[in-house]
């Protein structure tokens, strides 16, 4: 929707710490000729001889969209933090609208003030937001040498960010307290995760960090060590996840079906193969289901749904999946209801270890096509004084495109 001008009725605006005089000239026409400006309190308090009506965005942030969408056809002025668009509010504003209907004036970001007050090339830095998500998604990325950029809520935060970091063997970090940049107030104070002691943070507050320490540093390829996953036997051993996960061939934005997850380990390492996965681990068995959700909290994708039913049960309730994994409860019956109801080109890997479930995948490879592997694995083990191979029970891979 647009107003009588031709323009979008909603301009987002990001201000700075230094308020107006941070503003560009298109953000002052906009505030000039708005009917209506809403933001936090922060913000206001910027602008605080805006001539037209004000209202506070209120807190949980999704309870301003309704109002705000109830606004259309007047000239409303959305103010932010900096760029709107990299952990903002701006993508979860326009989602609801058509592109049409808004315009956005952004401003440095505070991952891009941060870098540049500390020197940091920003394309090879991570930077996180972690306002209002849990610290355990630093997990992944704690190896030494590693720059991060985290934006957090108060100096509360800062404090757990600092002992998030002890606690894990990186008490040695390097980080940088960094307060109301761009701003009259701003402060930068230097210090590490295990000596900080700095009672009078203020908001709004990034923290940089300089990784430094010798606790364990979870690998960036798949087939994790079996001891980061916490199990009562039922998981996928190491060396078969990794040939898993190679045939399950993650992809940025897509969709896994972890079928009988058990400790997880599958779904949680599509998970980390890219930022924009997602996964959904059915599981009926309650304590394993806790335990898979409590591994994917452990190591930072707090993106794992977890379904506590017994497939086929309730698959068809949600959305269709891009890969399927069937780790526990392969039958005849499983493979049928997949088959009648995937999309066709849906990505199917399922292992086997019993006889039973051998010819069941051997029948349907038969009938279907794809790749049947076995997998047998040895480890060196004592007999004696000496060492022999011990073998594992061999693994059967079907995997197959719907």
């Amino acid at each position: 929707m647009v107003d009588e001008l031709g323009k979008a009725w909603l301009t987002i605006v990001g201000i700075g710490e230094d308020g107006p005089a941070g503003l560009s000239p298109a953000s002052h026409d906009a505030l000039a000729h708005a009917e209506r400006v809403t933001g936090a309190a922060r913000h206001l308090a910027l602008l605080p001889d805006l001539a037209c009506e004000t209202a506070v965005w209120p807190v949980p942030f999704e309870d301003g969209i309704a109002p705000l969408l109830a606004q259309r056809g007047r000239r409303v002025v959305l103010l932010v933090s900096g760029d709107p668009f990299w952990f903002g509010a701006g993508s979860v504003v326009t989602r609801q609208l058509e592109p049409c209907e808004w315009v956005a004036h952004p401003l440095p970001s505070t991952f891009s003030l941060a870098a540049a007050r500390l020197g940091w090339p920003i394309d090879t830095t991570q930077c996180l937001g972690l306002h209002a998500a849990p610290l355990a998604r630093l997990r992944p990325i704690l190896a030494q040498n590693v720059r991060a950029i985290v934006l957090v809520r108060d100096g509360a935060a800062v404090g757990a960010l600092a002992g998030y970091l002890r606690d894990h063997g990186f008490g040695d970090s390097r980080l940088w307290v960094l307060e109301a940049l761009g701003g009259p107030r701003e402060r930068i104070r230097e210090t590490t995760a295990s000596t900080i002691d700095f009672t009078d943070i203020v908001h709004p507050v990034a923290v940089g960090m300089a990784v430094n320490g010798d606790g364990a540093v979870l690998a960036t390829a798949s087939g994790r060590p079996d001891n980061w996953f916490e199990h009562d036997g039922q998981i996928t051993k190491r060396p078969v996840r990794a040939l898993t996960l190679s045939a399950l061939a993650p992809a940025p934005f897509e969709t896994l079906w972890d079928i009988g997850t058990g400790s997880g380990s599958i779904a949680i390492e599509w998970l980390l193969a890219h930022p924009t996965t997602q996964a959904l681990a059915f599981e009926a068995d309650p304590t394993r289901a806790e335990r898979a959700r409590a591994n994917a909290d452990a190591l930072g994708v707090d993106r794992l749904r977890i379904v506590g039913t017994r497939a086929p049960d309730g698959l068809a309730d949600h959305p269709q999946p891009d890969a399927v994994f069937i780790g526990g409860g392969l039958s005849e019956a499983l493979l049928d209801w997949l088959w009648t109801h995937l999309v066709p080109g849906t990505r199917i890997v399922a292992n086997a270890v019993t006889l039973e479930s051998e010819a069941l995948l051997a029948t349907w490879h038969h009938a279907k096509g794809g790749e049947l592997l076995r997998i047998d694995l040895s480890d060196a083990a004592p007999i004696g004084t000496r060492r022999g191979w011990r073998a594992h029970y061999p693994v059967v891979q079907w995997s197959v495109s719907r």
